[in-house]
């Protein structure tokens, strides 16, 4: 497992123009920046480490793993309950 500090040292994004992973707005120039970060992402070695720092530290802002805001917000909120799922029925079988 990697710690924080490793996967964000391994990132394809580490040298980027944060620019292109926090456009402002999700249309005009935009859209060519969150494409551009997505393709950055997509040769990324660490992207779900990325999108699971990201989902677990609610960052509202920019393009992570791979996903843009609205999409993971979207994933964020199955995320959330899945993870309150689980910790449901582990709280049942432990009763």
């Amino acid at each position: 497992m990697l710690t924080l500090t490793d996967w964000r040292e391994l990132s394809a994004c580490r040298d980027s123009d944060p620019e292109v992973f926090f456009p402002i707005g999700t249309t005009g120039p935009a859209v060519g920046h969150i494409e551009k970060a997505r393709a950055i992402c997509t040769a990324c070695s660490v992207g779900e480490e990325c999108l699971q720092y990201a989902l677990e530290t609610n960052q509202e802002s920019g393009v992570w793993g791979g996903y843009p805001e609205e999409d993971r917000r979207r994933l964020r909120k199955r995320w959330l309950a899945d993870r309150r799922r689980r910790r449901q029925e582990a709280e049942r079988q432990a009763s």
